[in-house]
């Protein structure tokens, strides 16, 4: 099975369906997991929508059972529910089959442990990759595991609304694009507790994603959903990824609010609720962020990029909010796991309660020009990530996510290396448009030629 150790990535487990990533190695995959998790107890196991997920999650919860765990099998789901259920239920640990926003040829496992902390590399995939990958199988129980199938949206959209007060919405008009992903299966079930009169768009699950991928950081994939709410002069909108873990709210206007406005108003929200308290956000968010975060009282907190590393330093820090750039909001009452719902939920309360637009909110916490996230596809990464250094070598450097150059004046940029593909994701800000056009040029020359 050496073939398929390039499965196991950073965070979680990504592959092609039927060759790489199989029922066999589902089974494997559960096999490994029951046996590595060091508290005896409950796995939960969910999965989306996409064509063969329900055959992995089968897998997955045969070698789970195999090996003597206990399944809690909750179905269709949005990958923050797998936390949920693994915290709220105190369970051992849990496991969901998405491969989030690739496309429907790809399938993946993520996987976490008790109170839904994160099962990467560096704290217990590479065990179970081994495991995966031995020649033995793990020995199996003589007492094959529990199975139970339980239905968890109610208490998952009581938990998302103890986020807020309902009684101060206000019944606003949005347009909600769930991509064809599990959002659409559980965004109905968030209808009936709130005042919004909602559109619907790509509700319908279907992991072949035939309308547009589900992945609202390409901001292409908004076309819809913008000209949705221009069309019908909607209050604003909603786009999810696959898995529903990440979401971005949309203004009336067509612009999108991004990981940095939001995390720089959600972050304002929190330290409301816990004054002084710490807040986590990482390398590639916007300077905003620190700067609002400083400015009402609380301490910001910097991190590299990714969910192990978020959840990690926002329960070192005992933060109660943590954002990426990338649109992935945590949360310390969420057991430190990030949740697209949660923070759309919050967003659209924080626009109700300031009585502004969300296009005023997006314009107070726009403080300088950015470009969304971009890829490039390179052949050697290190060999670019060298010249970068040395050409900009007069400048700040910080080498510990990829390479983050800071040229002062609210002009920054991090280029770093992803940890699935063959790209750089160049990340930029500026104190003008002129000097981030300039910068970026600059940069993509080197990158590109």
């Amino acid at each position: 099975m050496t073939d398929i150790a390039t499965i196991f990535k950073a965070y979680d487990i990504r592959g092609k369906v039927g060759t790489e990533l199989t029922a066999a190695v589902a089974r494997r995959v559960g096999m490994a997991l029951g046996t590595w998790l060091p508290n005896e107890g409950v796995v939960a196991v969910g999965r989306d929508m996409r064509p063969d997920s329900a055959e992995l999650a089968a897998a997955l919860a045969e070698g789970l059972r195999a090996v003597g765990r206990d399944v809690m099998d909750i179905g269709e789901v949005t990958s923050d529910m797998i936390y949920f259920a693994v915290g709220q239920y105190k369970l051992a640990g849990g496991a969901m089959v998405t491969a989030s926003h690739n496309p429907g040829a790809d399938n993946g496992i993520k996987l976490c442990r008790e109170e839904a902390m994160p099962i990467g590399l560096e704290s217990g995939l590479a065990d179970v990759r081994d495991a995966v990958l031995a020649e033995a199988e793990p020995a199996v129980s003589d007492h094959q595991g529990a199975y139970e199938q339980r239905e968890i949206t109610e208490d998952w959209i009581k938990h998302v609304l103890s986020f807020i007060s309902t009684d101060e919405l206000k019944p606003l008009h949005i347009a909600v694009d769930a991509g064809n992903g599990m959002a659409g299966k559980i965004f109905p079930e968030l209808e009936p507790y709130v005042p919004f009169e909602v559109e619907e768009m790509y509700f319908e699950l279907d992991g072949t994603f035939p309308n547009h991928i589900a992945n609202p950081l390409k901001f292409e994939t908004l076309a819809d959903l913008i000209a949705r709410i221009k069309e019908q002069n909607l209050d604003g909108g909603i786009a999810f990824d696959g898995d529903g873990d990440r979401a971005f709210l949309i203004d009336e206007k067509g612009e999108v609010l991004t990981g940095g406005v939001m995390s720089a108003m959600i972050a304002e929200y929190f330290l409301e609720k816990h004054p002084g308290a710490n807040i986590v956000y990482d390398i590639r968010n916007s300077q905003t962020v620190p700067e609002v975060v400083t400015e009402h009282g609380g301490t910001p907190v910097r991190e590299r990029v990714g969910h192990a590393f978020l959840k990690q330093k926002m329960r070192e820090a005992d933060a109660p909010f943590g954002g990426e750039a990338s649109g992935h909001f945590y949360f310390r009452d969420n057991w430190y796991a990030d949740s697209g719902l949660i923070g759309a939920v919050i967003g659209l309360y924080v626009a109700c309660r300031s009585g502004k637009t969300l296009s005023e909110l997006r314009a107070q916490y726009s403080r300088y020009p950015a470009i969304p996230e971009t890829n490039f596809t390179v052949t050697d990464k290190d060999a670019v990530l060298t010249e970068i250094k040395q050409t900009f070598a007069d400048a700040k450097q910080e080498t510990v996510d990829g390479l983050s150059v800071d040229l002062g004046n609210h002009t920054w940029f991090n280029v770093r290396g992803s940890n699935t593909e063959p790209l750089l994701r160049l990340n930029a800000e500026a104190d003008t448009p002129e000097n981030l056009t300039a910068l970026v040029e600059k940069i993509t020359a080197i990158i590109t030629k």
